[in-house]
């Protein structure tokens, strides 16, 4: 039984970068090998273990055969006798099929170390077509390395579109890849890859126009992704793509709320507030503010967060306690916190 570092790891290292999670490759063992070791079976679509002291993931070597369409379409065999290039093999990309073994030595039979020298995406093999999330994973790497496409694995990406492969992607595998490469610090980089692919119309048809530049949390990014859209289309994106609770609900508050953001009397800005449940969720309400400053909204974000600052401050109970009658409650905690606003401003 020999034991191998793969993918993420090795490529990170090689890079200089952090080194977050680390999988291993073990060739020559069984599932009873493993356990009888102390490893814990985990791995549902094909054999993985956890190691018994420190948790991290230890898969048997493995092939891969496409049996059908999508992320799910593959027959798996894992057996003693698979050997490590098979199982690096059926990688997406050249610098993720690099493993190291217990000695240190590196193990790159298809030139990921000088892909990664060079700044190439390449694919492994023609095998790269049979995975569709393989496209996403092409582009979020571009975003977060820079790195240029070859353009052989780009032609497979428009193969796997114009085939239809790509139709078969997983929802939830989707959002998986997309938000990762949102999250990258030239997500830029993605959306040009998916267009060039022409998988942008199939997957995010909504999205004619994307913003030069992101910054912020995820669910900012994703709200000025989305500002030009109408609500329907928020919805329609996000339902195709399984976006979060989370981004789906501050895009459709970016949608609903611009025509208020440029408030600027009191009552107006009151009317903000409410609207966006601003004084229950002001962490979200600042998001927003974050969105529209992304995209360049007419806005004054500090006038707006005095006014906010100011609202809030008043009383809600003493309010209560001198109101007449419960009914009259309501319209006098608005008054006040227009007078706040206004003696603010």
């Amino acid at each position: 039984m020999k034991v191998y570092v793969v993918g993420g790891a090795v490529r990170d290292e090689l890079l200089g970068l952090p080194v977050q999670d680390r999988d291993y490759v073990v060739v020559g063992a069984t599932p009873e090998d493993m356990t009888r070791a102390g490893y814990r079976a985990v791995g549902r679509d094909f054999p993985v273990f956890l190691h018994p002291q420190t948790h991290e993931e230890y898969a048997l070597a493995r092939t891969e055969r496409k049996s059908g369409r999508g992320y799910r379409g593959f027959t798996i065999y894992a057996a003693p006798d698979v050997t490590l290039e098979q199982d690096l093999e059926r990688r997406d990309l050249t610098i993720n099929a690099i493993a190291r073994d217990e000695a240190g030595r590196l193990i790159d039979p298809f030139g990921g170390a000088r892909d990664l020298k060079e700044g190439v995406l390449r694919h492994v093999s023609e095998a790269f077509h049979d995975d569709p999330v393989r496209i996403l994973r092409v582009a979020r790497f571009a975003a977060r390395f820079g790195f240029r496409i070859d353009p052989g694995t780009m032609a497979l990406m428009k193969s796997m579109v114009n085939t239809g492969e790509a139709d078969h992607l997983v929802p939830e595998r989707v959002w998986q890849e997309f938000s990762r490469g949102l999250a990258e610090e030239r997500p830029g980089l993605m959306f040009d890859a998916l267009e060039r692919c022409d998988f942008r119309p199939r997957l995010l048809p909504e999205l004619k126009s994307i913003p030069r530049s992101f910054a912020g949390p995820l669910p900012v990014r994703f709200a000025a992704l989305c500002w030009p859209l109408a609500e329907v289309e928020i919805l329609a994106l996000c339902g195709r793509i399984k976006a979060p609770n989370e981004e789906r609900g501050l895009a459709l508050l970016a949608c609903r709320a611009q025509r208020q953001l440029g408030a600027a009397g009191p009552a107006d800005l009151l009317g903000l507030f409410k609207s966006a449940d601003a004084f229950r969720r002001p962490q979200r309400f600042g998001h927003l503010l974050q969105a529209a400053a992304a995209v360049g909204a007419d806005l004054h974000p500090e006038r707006i967060r005095k006014a906010l600052a100011a609202a809030a401050a008043v009383d809600a109970g003493e309010i209560a306690a001198k109101a007449p009658a419960p009914a009259a409650i309501s319209a006098l905690l608005d008054q006040a916190r227009e007078n706040a606003i206004a003696a603010a401003l």
